[in-house]
C-alpha cells in the first residue's frame, strides 16, 4: 500500500503545487497523453490547483476512443458469423460504430461475443470449441501488445487453426510528431503514460522530446505522480529545454521490458494505422508478420465476405477528434450531458472508462 497512500500524501501535494507555482512563470499547454491520467486529474481535480496559466490538455490515450469505426464494423460483422466466438475487453463492448451498432448489441442479437480479462483465455476457448473460430480484438497502445503478441505466439506454436486476432494496435510516438506538426494546436510539453513506458523504456522518449523541441516527463497514475511530472516538464519549459525526465523510475526502466519488446518485435511489425476521427497516421500501428498471417482475422474474414462492400462514412454528431487533439474541452462540445451521456453515447470518448468525455461527465458534471 506504501504508493497508494506515500504519492496520495496532501502533505506532499501541497508541497509540489507551491513548487511549480513558484517556478511557473510563462503560459503552458501540458497535454497527457493517457486516458487513466485524464480520469486521474479530474478525479483528484488537480488541474484546479494549478496556476491559472498552465492548462491541462487530454490526448488521444484513450485506446478504445481512438480504434476506428471501420474497425468496429469489421468485428461486429465477423461477429454475426454463427460459426465464430469474438472475445474483446468489456471496454469495447458500447463503443459504437458509424454503421453497425455495438458489439453489446451484436450480442444481443445472438452474436457470440464474450468479454475477457487476457487474450490468452482465447486459447480455452478454441480448444473447447474446435468447430468455431476464435476472433480476439487486439487493440491498444504498448501495453497490450505483448499479451496479444503472446496469444498469436502460442496459438502458432500449439498449432491451433481456429484462432485470428483482428489488429487494431497502436503506438504513442507517431501520434505526438502528428500532434505536433500542427504549430497552432500543439502544445507545449507532453506526460507520457508510465504503464506504456514500462514496456517501452524511457530511452525512445530522449530522441522523441528533441524531436518535438519539446518536454517529455513520463509519469504515473497518483496525484503526486502526476504534479511531479508537471513540474519536472515545467522546470524544462522555463529553462527553454526540450528534454525527457524519468518521473516514474520505480516502474520505468531505460531499456523497458527486453522479452515484451522481442515478443511484440517477433509478432509484430509496425505499419499505417488509422485512428478514429484522426485519420490514418503512417508508421502509427502495429499489424502482424507474414509469418503470423494465419491469425490475421483481416485476411481469414475480409471485409467484403462479412458483407461490408465499403466502410461507413456516415458523418458523425461526435467531435471526438477536437477533443482527442486538445482543441477542444469535453464540455465544450454542444451534446455534452444532453444527446451524449455515458448510458448513450454519440462517441467512444463518452462510453470508454477511459474516455475523456467520460471523466468530464463523471467529475465536473454540473446536476
Amino acid at each position: 500500500m506504501k504508493h497508494l497512500t506515500e504519492y496520495s500524501d496532501p502533505a506532499r501535494i501541497r508541497a509540489l503545487v507551491a513548487e511549480i507555482a513558484r517556478i511557473s512563470k510563462r503560459p503552458a499547454r501540458i497535454m497527457e497523453v493517457c486516458g487513466g491520467q485524464t480520469h486521474a486529474i479530474l478525479r483528484h481535480a488537480l488541474d484546479t490547483l494549478l496556476p491559472p496559466h498552465i492548462q491541462l490538455l487530454h490526448g488521444p490515450g484513450c485506446p478504445v476512443c481512438v480504434t476506428p469505426s471501420s474497425f468496429l464494423d469489421h468485428a461486429i460483422a465477423i461477429a454475426r458469423r454463427p460459426d465464430t466466438i469474438v472475445c474483446t475487453f468489456g471496454d469495447l463492448l458500447r463503443v459504437p460504430s458509424d454503421a453497425s451498432g455495438d458489439l453489446y448489441a451484436a450480442k444481443a442479437r445472438g452474436g457470440d461475443v464474450r468479454m475477457i480479462s487476457s487474450p490468452l483465455q482465447a486459447l480455452e476457448f478454441a480448444e473447447k470449441n474446435p468447430d468455431k473460430q476464435i476472433v480476439h480484438l487486439a487493440i491498444g497502445f504498448e501495453t497490450t501488445a505483448p499479451a496479444n503478441a503472446m496469444l498469436a505466439y502460442l496459438a502458432k506454436e500449439r498449432g491451433f487453426s481456429n484462432i485470428s486476432l483482428l489488429v487494431s494496435q497502436f503506438l504513442v510516438p507517431p501520434i505526438l510528431r502528428a500532434i505536433c506538426a500542427d504549430p497552432e494546436s500543439a502544445p507545449d510539453a507532453f506526460l507520457a503514460a508510465g504503464h506504456v513506458c514500462a514496456i517501452t523504456g524511457s530511452d525512445p522518449y530522449v530522441a522523441l522530446a528533441r524531436e518535438l523541441g519539446r518536454p517529455i516527463a513520463i509519469t504515473g497514475f497518483e496525484p503526486a505522480d502526476i504534479l511531479l511530472g508537471v513540474l519536472d516538464v515545467l522546470r524544462l519549459f522555463e529553462a527553454g529545454q526540450a528534454e525527457m525526465i524519468n518521473a516514474y523510475p520505480r516502474i520505468v526502466h531505460p531499456g523497458g521490458n527486453p522479452e515484451a519488446l522481442r515478443l511484440m518485435d517477433l509478432v509484430f511489425e509496425t505499419s499505417d494505422r488509422e485512428w478514429r476521427g484522426l485519420g490514418t497516421v503512417p508508421m502509427s500501428g502495429l499489424s502482424l508478420r507474414p509469418a503470423y498471417a494465419a491469425f490475421d482475422a483481416a485476411q481469414k474474414f475480409p471485409a467484403d465476405r462479412c458483407g461490408i462492400y465499403k466502410y461507413s462514412t456516415v458523418p458523425s454528431d461526435c467531435p471526438a477528434a477536437q477533443v482527442l487533439l486538445g482543441k477542444m474541452q469535453p464540455t465544450d462540445c454542444p451534446h455534452f450531458g444532453t444527446r451524449c451521456t455515458p448510458d448513450h453515447p454519440l462517441g467512444a470518448p463518452m462510453v470508454s472508462p477511459e474516455g475523456p468525455c467520460a471523466a468530464f461527465f463523471l467529475h465536473r458534471r454540473v446536476p
